[in-house]
């Protein structure tokens, strides 16, 4: 029941007249940005970042909450309308709704998308209501070796999860891990990796780095790519959905939800694992008419793999609310922005800053009901804005992120630094290193280091300290098995294939 009064006290915070229209600005300026070609929600709340500087801390995590979700919102109509997936949890919606949309069934594929993330979303945040209070008890009585391991598990996790190899998501880690060591030692008080420049000794600014590896590098890798001519993009009324339709898209919206919640707050679960296993099991379950249009445009295929998408969403705000853990490219985003304010989340997030936190999860449910206003009628609004030429659309977010990191601290080393990560994303994209472990490394290092020199310090110097802790103990092997798990898998592959090949 306490939750649900503070959940209350969030209702009164976010329900203010400002704060309702930093919700609107955030899910508008979120689905507006996220429906562009190749943009997803990371590189939305990423590019997105600088803006809200100057906003006060609950307006503006009430804003962010409302641009993460309007970029989930946003990535369903590129998929549908223009078969380019802003990220790898899209690509379903793009298989089956694209295929729909070429069937005249644009409006019905873009209807049950919307209305799957508006169901999927207000239940899973229902959940998130009712389990962060009890993540916050149980992360209570963690000591230093326990948020190391804590720090570890997410390191191994992200990068063996999140990359096609564990070789490359490590070297992507170790990229992060070393952007962070830039600035002061806090123990020693020894200048680190600063280069002689006296504006690095504060350390690189997380939002410039989250910036430029993310929206910078981005843009540039699906910059060098572009293809000559004007994509196709499929015209849209309105969005709506017919009784058959509303009968065929409710179950798999359930299924879905309960799919993507808990794959959502796993350390390294992300997004994609539910939306590929919300349409398999929607494929088998087909029946009928629905069995046949898979392949050619199964309303199925679209409306559990987005609801699994969205739900996936708000189960990634459990762990990274409760024990300040991103278990997604978006999720790490989302904690740059909390250290933007010089905040840290975890229990003490609760206890010292609680009108902030049960704010922004209120209006979790306020912004889903904002973005279904918005997109059932708007529709054909946001197909419009399919037509930006993609060369003046890249070199305007090139534009807008060096603006907004200059107007941090009007520096011209924030821009000089921008750039070069802005470089280095674009190499890492190139050469298939994953984004996601780095800024997860260069935000969870600093914090790791911390407590892992606290935790030798307790322990006279005695690395078993590390072990002694169960909960430490038992999230270090969680470690070891998410490194060594894609390392058997492949292993077992080889071994499989050379018996296939002997026979």
């Amino acid at each position: 029941m306490e939750s649900f009064r503070l959940l209350l006290d969030g209702f009164a915070t976010a329900l203010t007249p400002v704060n309702l229209l930093y919700a609107l600005a955030g899910v508008t300026l979120g689905t507006l940005v996220g429906v562009l070609p190749g943009i997803g929600p990371a590189m939305t709340v990423a590019l997105l970042l600088p803006i809200t500087f100057n906003v006060p801390p609950a307006g503006a995590f009430i804003m962010f909450a409302g641009i993460y979700y309007g970029g989930m919102y946003g990535g369903s109509t590129t998929s549908i309308l223009l078969n380019t997936p802003g990220e790898s949890s899209s690509m379903i919606t793009a298989l089956e709704g694209n295929k729909m949309a070429r069937r005249g069934r644009a409006a019905q594929a873009l209807a049950t998308a919307a209305i799957g993330s508006f169901v999927a979303g207000t239940i899973a945040t229902g959940l998130l209501v009712v389990a962060a209070p009890l993540v916050v008890d149980f992360a209570i009585s963690f000591g230093p070796e326990d948020y190391f391991a804590l720090a570890v598990l997410a390191f191994t996790a992200v990068s063996s999860v999140l990359s096609r190899s564990v070789v490359r998501g490590l070297a992507s880690l170790g990229f992060g891990l070393v952007i962070g060591l830039v600035g002061i030692d806090e123990q020693t008080g020894q200048a680190r990796l600063t280069l002689g420049v006296p504006q690095l000794l504060g350390g690189i600014e997380v939002v410039v780095v989250a910036v430029g590896l993310f929206a910078l590098g981005e843009a540039l890798y699906v910059a060098s790519r572009l293809r000559h001519g004007e994509p196709e993009i499929i015209p849209v009324g309105r969005a709506f959905l017919g009784r058959s339709d509303w009968s065929r898209s409710w179950r798999p919206w359930l299924r879905g939800t309960a799919l993507g919640f808990p794959f959502g707050a796993l350390p390294g679960g992300g997004a994609e694992i539910p939306t590929f296993l919300s349409y398999s099991i929607e494929r088998r379950l087909a029946r009928g008419v629905a069995r046949e249009e898979y392949g050619r445009g199964a309303i199925e295929g679209v409306a559990g793999p987005e609801a699994a998408n969205n739900a996936s969403a708000a189960g990634t705000l459990v762990p990274l609310l409760t024990l300040g853990l991103p278990t997604s490219a978006t999720a790490a985003i989302m904690l740059a922005a909390f250290q933007q304010y010089g905040l840290q989340p975890g229990p003490q997030l609760f206890d010292h800053n609680p009108a902030l936190v049960w704010g922004m999860i209120a209006s979790l449910f306020l912004g889903n009901a904002m973005l279904l206003v918005l997109n059932l009628p708007l529709a054909p609004v946001w197909a419009k804005v399919l037509h930006i030429p993609r060369p003046y659309l890249y070199a305007g977010i090139v534009l807008f992120a060096a603006l907004g990191v200059y107007a941090l601290n009007a520096s011209w080393v924030d821009l000089v630094v921008l750039y070069v990560l802005g470089l280095l994303g674009f190499a890492m994209r190139c050469f298939g290193l994953p984004i996601a472990p780095a800024v997860i490394g260069m935000i969870l290092g600093p914090m790791a280091e911390i407590q892992l020199r606290r935790a030798l310090a307790i322990g006279a110097g005695d690395a078993a300290v590390l072990v002694r802790s169960p909960i430490a103990a038992a999230l270090l092997a969680l470690s070891l098995l998410a490194l060594l798990t894609p390392l058997v898998r492949a292993l077992v592959r080889r071994l499989l294939a050379r018996r296939a090949g002997s026979r």
